[in-house]
């Protein structure tokens, strides 16, 4: 046998015996049986859950993960792979890079449905998750101060990506926007909430939570939108803003301009054009009108609008510091 052969019967083997035989589902994630006990979840750290679906973005899908694998805020990372066609050689070789990391697990869904980001899993060992997308990445005192406002605010959303819902009064209808002092909605690009949210966005509700959930896989799209609604429903307070040092999202074209690169493309071996197409919200106009379609049907649904807008940035204190002169030049006391 070649040696290129045996590496796929090793890669493949791999593959089935730890991604299919031990990363795979339950039958009934919503079975309370299945559900952790609350006082056994840790308060001291959070549970990362990445969502992966385009084989373009695994090399950064990979840089993420370990990342938030070496944060001592971080009990443990589960990667949701959601692209039901991808090679099964692929995600062995996935698999077994991530496994250099003893936190990190693949999960490879039963679907491609959006709503699998919110399923409950007894993996979740903390009191709080960080929802967040493969082409996100947020520096690590910024990520570390959001968990810190969670802390203070464990019933709400925090994050650092927002948009807003309105009535466009000459339609009668709700519209998917962005305000610049307000917003209503924060985005799965990087959310942290309550774990039990899980659980009341995937197997409370009711029929009416059965159907909104069938519209985000009708729609392929707002699975974000729905949590922020079944939050606000129960808190009536909109999410937070938290404000980054440092954010770069690889599938917005807007942040080619103006941003600190860190020249993350080089260092990830990434082609910005390839990691963009793949992206929901890359054709603009189609995916604003589409997320005020879900708006507009899971009020109908509801039957109420239970968003609620926030205001201002949560941003870190700075702090005080004296000019020193040292060379000719006032620098920073503590720097000098």
């Amino acid at each position: 046998m070649e040696m290129n052969q045996i590496r796929t019967f090793v890669i493949l083997f791999f593959y089935f015996f730890f991604v299919n035989g031990f990363r795979t589902l339950s039958d009934d994630p919503c079975d309370p049986k299945a559900q952790r006990d609350p006082r056994t979840l840790r308060s001291d750290q959070i549970t990362v859950l990445i969502n992966g679906y385009s084989e373009s973005r695994i090399p950064l899908l990979q840089s993420l993960a370990a990342t938030y694998a070496t944060s001592p805020l971080v009990s443990s990372v589960l990667v949701l792979w959601g692209n039901p066609s991808t090679p099964a050689q692929t995600l062995a070789q996935l698999a077994q890079n991530l496994s250099l990391h003893h936190s990190i697990s693949l999960l490879r869904q039963s679907s491609n449905s959006l709503n699998n980001r919110f399923l409950p899993r007894s993996s979740i060992g903390t009191h709080a998750v960080l929802i967040c997308d493969d082409d996100v990445e947020i520096d690590h005192e910024s990520f570390e101060f959001a968990v810190r406002v969670w802390g203070s605010n464990r019933d709400r959303l925090i994050g650092f990506f927002v948009r807003s819902h309105d009535l466009d009064l000459s339609r009668k209808e709700w519209i998917y926007t962005v305000h610049p002092e307000k917003y209503s909605i924060l985005l799965t690009k990087f959310m942290i909430l309550r774990t039990d949210y899980l659980f009341k966005y995937s197997c409370n509700g009711g029929p009416a939570m059965v159907e909104m959930r069938r519209t985000v896989d009708r729609m392929s799209n707002c699975e974000d939108i729905l949590m922020n609604f079944v939050v606000a429903d129960e808190t009536n307070v909109g999410p937070v803003l938290v404000g980054a040092k440092w954010a770069r999202d690889y599938g917005d074209a807007r942040n080619d301009v103006g941003v600190d690169r860190r020249d993350g493309d080089q260092r990830l071996g990434l082609k910005d054009e390839g990691v963009k197409e793949v992206g929901l919200s890359s054709r603009r106009g189609e995916h604003r009108k589409r997320r005020g379609k879900c708006i507009m049907e899971f009020h109908r649904v509801m039957g109420r609008m239970p968003l609620r807008y926030g205001y201002g940035k949560v941003v870190n204190s700075v702090g005080e510091q004296a000019l020193c002169e040292k060379g000719g030049h006032l620098v920073f006391c503590d720097k000098s």
